[in-house]
């Protein structure tokens, strides 16, 4: 039986949970705004929203931390966890310094 590094699977959920907030930051922008990604990303900046739009994409991570561990994947889910506080670091450095 081939034995998966801890590493590596903590490095596989990290790359879901950037892939997760990211998809979930396009699918906040396609859903509520008229506006296209550049632009709404333009305009989220100028309005100083990046922070929000981050926090609201960051929701997706959610379904991937507990189906993680529904599949007793705790290194993933670990992965996933980390990501989830890299993106709540870059929220705090867009609320104290404003990007």
């Amino acid at each position: 039986m081939n034995k998966i590094h801890p590493a590596r699977e903590m490095a596989i959920g990290f790359a879901v949970g950037i892939i997760a907030n990211t998809l979930g930051v396009l699918l906040y922008i396609w859903l509520f705004s008229d506006l296209g990604i550049a632009d709404a990303y333009a305009a989220a900046v100028q309005q100083g929203h990046v922070g929000s739009l981050l926090a609201l994409g960051a929701i997706l991570n959610l379904f991937a931390f507990f189906g993680f561990l529904k599949l007793r994947r705790d290194h993933r889910a670990r992965g996933v966890l980390m990501a989830t506080v890299l993106t709540a670091l870059v929220i705090l450095y867009y609320k104290l310094f404003g990007g």
